[in-house]
């Protein structure tokens, strides 16, 4: 056994996964029902296509391929298909195998409207042939291959070639019989990010989405080869996509994958769970149903696993049935809406209730019936991969024994540090807000998608609003809007960037003679370009209950800092300086800010909020000067407070301004084009009203610090009267405010060295929440958002207390003038410690 497999397994056994793959050997049957299950989950079964509510996704199959069969009709000479043109560009390859796998899918639906391409014999011939075709002329030759896009060669045509052999074995073995081999020889060869024609679990490339991908395919084509071993290996390698990273321990240098916090990340560093984790999800439950009641896999032993990634990786960044823009990495830029992504989600979650036990059963099911009623756009099941995805979806809406019920509670706080992104839940609101680090890129650009990126992990904020529809508030045409240095909670210096397209002329940088060796798909490429890090430590949090606290140091991406490495043409940003605080609370959002400047002298724009409406919509502004004075925008003053209200959307959010500079409020209307933020994005105009309220500083000046609050839905009486939330002190080193009402202090402090504030003194760079109603307990939060430190330590001053419940690591014990607890924040990558005290 190789080095490579002996690691494998031990890192399997390790997380308890190995027992899913069995050791006993699979029969003839177990091969059939693996590929009986295939068929049933693309083409649907004659049950559950004589349901009435498949009939829009039979007549969409249907419709597809009669589509293709006429471009078969029309191709000219040296075409497949009419207007496809092969042989340079490997996305039109991949269309061509995607439209032969389209028309195979309708020769296996059963059902379909016309009733003459159903078992058709010459049509599945037809297809036979036209694999045969591009295998001879456009993908049988190595030599030819593998230009552009590895991700067309390794996964997008194997998953395409794959499906439709599967969907025509019976056709294939009396017609072709050659043709499986021939195909899945030459899918290996192009397996060139892996070792000797399979996956490499040390490559890159094959992680996270793309390794569920990968061996996907390879479970498919080893049932099509009845090769065991195949299959088996495949699943071993999958395995790998369900341990939970351990960030301390990693597994073949991997870091893509879901966290114990229920972050996901992919491209080792970009926060990802709307996109390919929503990909990974699809994959790995489609390969479970593949599996069922075969021998190959007790898929059983792995739904608690994917439940957890339901419960704990997408419930909170699921919101009405919209998916938030801070974990989807380059697909904000695409035209699909929040509400699309979601329906693949539940969609995959429809899946996984029938291989789940009872009581996890009712919880999918139920979250299901949730994200249907919560969603403010109608799901369309029609819309679903599977027919027999429609029905059960069908069946579950149906059943009135089981209720309604999210995953997690309206009112939540969830750190998902391990990918520098907080999400904040009240039953009117939910606010996501994105960071970076030295772990997490600050954006992904990536093949002409989100040109426009710069500050999209730079503490933006996404404030959602209950009852609201939101591709009027979000998705691609906020983006498109909106500026990239004024979205919201921004600080970003006064300057225009261009993409990577005006800079460079391509999609990417291209210098393959320089050192580090710029190609579309090198590391180089990956780190100062696609994904660039931060370069600080600080970004991070605590959370108390439902409550929660989070900050930020902003700094340079790793390009800036390696300037000198880098090429003469190669250009890169420095950043604006800021530290931040984000408290998190009941009825606002508090932030603080401090050293808000920038070392280079240029003018810097802060940006409390940004919104958008469409051009009909009645936007009011109304405000307080801090006299008394009454306020009316847009212009510029010394705020106290300020409202927006949509009357159309029946939407408000409130500004309360604590400590801030002149704020100036602008509502433009703003025309642009959804290509601007994507090339492949239709050059359609976007009209929309943009509100922004900017905190703006002219060039030279000096840093400055803010604290103002968010309070979604808020009146202009509550406005008026706030004083709920005191400043207890805003500076670079130590951050805090104080709600008596709630009984909290919270605080992050961010150098080394004792900080002192309130009856809270705290050592080092920390995040630490404190909560002691009167009468009640007093219960602590800590976290370490550094992750790199081993201990942190808190004083609370005043008559000692005892613990009457902590969790592991944390020590507590009364000293001189109050109580002080310790707790061991060794390679706990930034997870909150409570304890609960009494005296």
């Amino acid at each position: 056994m190789d080095l490579t497999r002996r690691r494998l397994l031990s890192a399997l056994a390790a997380a308890g996964l190995l027992s899913a793959v069995p050791v006993r050997a699979a029969s003839a049957a177990d091969r059939e029902r693996l590929l009986a299950n295939v068929v049933a989950v693309f083409a649907g079964t004659a049950r559950s296509n004589a349901r009435p509510e498949t009939a829009a996704r039979r007549a969409a199959v249907e419709r597809a391929a009669r589509d293709r069969l006429k471009a078969m009709d029309d191709a000219g000479p040296g075409e497949l298909f009419h207007g496809l043109v092969l042989g340079t560009d490997e996305a039109q390859l991949n269309t061509a195998f995607r439209h032969l796998y389209e028309i195979a899918l309708a020769t296996r639906t059963p059902g379909l409207p016309g009733g003459d391409l159903y078992g058709n014999t010459a049509v599945r011939r037809r297809v036979v042939d036209g694999l045969v075709w591009l295998h001879e002329r456009y993908y049988g030759d190595q030599t030819k291959g593998y230009y552009g896009n590895w991700f067309h060669w390794e996964i997008g045509i194997s998953q395409h070639v794959s499906r439709t052999l599967v969907l025509l074995a019976d056709t294939v073995r009396a017609y072709r019989p050659d043709l499986v081999r021939t195909y899945v020889a030459s899918m290996d060869a192009y397996l060139r990010n892996g070792v000797d024609g399979d996956v490499n679990l040390d490559s890159r490339f094959h992680t996270g989405a793309n390794l569920a991908d990968i061996t996907t395919n390879r479970v498919l084509q080893g049932a099509l080869l009845a090769d065991d071993a195949r299959v088996r290996k495949a699943l071993t390698d999958q395995l790998t996509v369900f341990a939970t990273v351990d960030p301390y321990d990693l597994k073949h240098g991997v870091t893509d994958g879901y966290y114990a916090d229920g972050s996901f990340l992919q491209h080792a560093s970009v926060a990802y769970t709307g996109a390919y984790g929503k990909g990974l999800l699809t994959r790995v439950v489609q390969t479970l149903t593949f599996l069922d009641g075969t021998g190959f896999a007790h898929g059983e032993d792995l739904v608690p696993v994917v439940l957890r990634w339901v419960r704990d990786g997408f419930a909170p960044v699921i919101f009405e049935g919209w998916m938030m823009e801070i974990v989807k990495g380059r697909a904000v830029s695409r035209t699909d809406s929040g509400y699309t992504d979601v329906a693949a989600v539940v969609e995959a979650v429809t899946d996984l209730a029938p291989l789940a036990r009872a009581a996890d059963a009712t919880a999918l099911k139920g979250y299901v019936k949730h994200v249907r009623e919560t969603s403010r756009t109608a799901l369309d099941p029609s819309r679903f991969v599977s027919p027999v995805s429609i029905v059960r979806y069908a069946d579950i809406v149906a059943d009135a024994s089981v209720p309604a019920r999210d995953l997690n509670p309206a009112a939540r706080c969830v750190a998902f540090n391990a990918m520098d992104r907080t999400v904040h839940r009240r039953p009117g609101y939910a606010f996501a807000l994105a960071r970076n680090s030295d772990r997490i890129s600050k954006y992904e650009y990536m093949n002409g998608e989100n040109l426009l990126p710069w500050f999209q992990g730079e503490g933006a904020h996404y404030l959602y609003l209950a009852g609201q529809d939101q591709t009027r508030a979000f998705g691609v045409d906020y983006f498109t809007a909106v500026p990239p240095h004024g979205l919201a909670g921004v600080t970003a210096p006064v300057e225009r960037r261009r993409s990577v397209p005006e800079l460079y002329g391509k999609p990417y940088y291209d210098n393959p003679g320089h050192p580090l060796k710029f190609t579309p798909s090198s590391e180089s490429q990956n780190t100062y370009v696609y994904f660039p890090r931060g370069t600080h430590r600080f970004s991070g949090g605590a959370v108390l209950g439902a409550y929660g606290v989070a900050g930020m140091v902003q700094s340079d991406d790793v390009a800036h800092r390696d300037r000198a490495l880098l090429p003469d043409d190669f250009v890169t940003h420095r950043n604006a300086t800021a530290t931040k605080s984000w408290f998190l609370l009941d009825e606002e959002v508090v932030v603080l800010a401090a050293g808000v400047g920038d070392g280079a002298g240029r003018a810097v724009a802060t940006t409390v909020d940004a919104r958008v409406s469409a051009p009909g919509d009645r936007v009011s502004l109304t405000g307080a000067l801090r006299d008394g004075q009454p306020w009316s925008g847009p212009g510029t003053g010394r705020l106290a407070w300020l409202r927006w209200a949509d009357a159309g959307q029946g939407t408000a959010v409130g500004y309360v301004f604590l400590d801030t500079p002149p704020v100036r409020v602008t509502l433009d209307e703003v025309t642009r084009s959804r290509r601007a933020v994507r090339t492949a994005n239709p050059d359609t105009p976007v009209t929309r009203q943009v509100f922004a309220a900017r905190v703006e500083q002219e060039a030279g000046a000096a840093p400055v610090r803010l604290a103002y609050a968010l309070l979604p839905h808020a009146g202009e009486a509550r406005l008026r009267s706030y004083g709920a939330v005191e400043v207890l002190t805003n500076s670079r080193a130590l951050q805090a405010v104080r709600h008596d009402g709630l009984g909290l202090t919270a605080a992050n402090s961010f150098t080394r060295g004792r900080h002192d504030v309130g009856h809270l003194r705290v050592d080092g760079p920390a995040s630490v929440l404190v909560r002691g109603p009167r009468g009640g307990p007093t219960t602590v939060a800590v976290s370490d958002p550094t992750t790199a430190r081993d201990t942190v330590t808190v004083l609370l001053r005043g008559r000692p207390l005892r613990p009457v419940d902590a969790d592991a690591g944390v020590r507590v014990r009364a000293v001189p003038g109050g109580t002080r607890i310790d707790v061991t924040t060794h390679h706990a990558y930034g997870r909150s410690f409570t304890v609960t005290l009494r005296p």
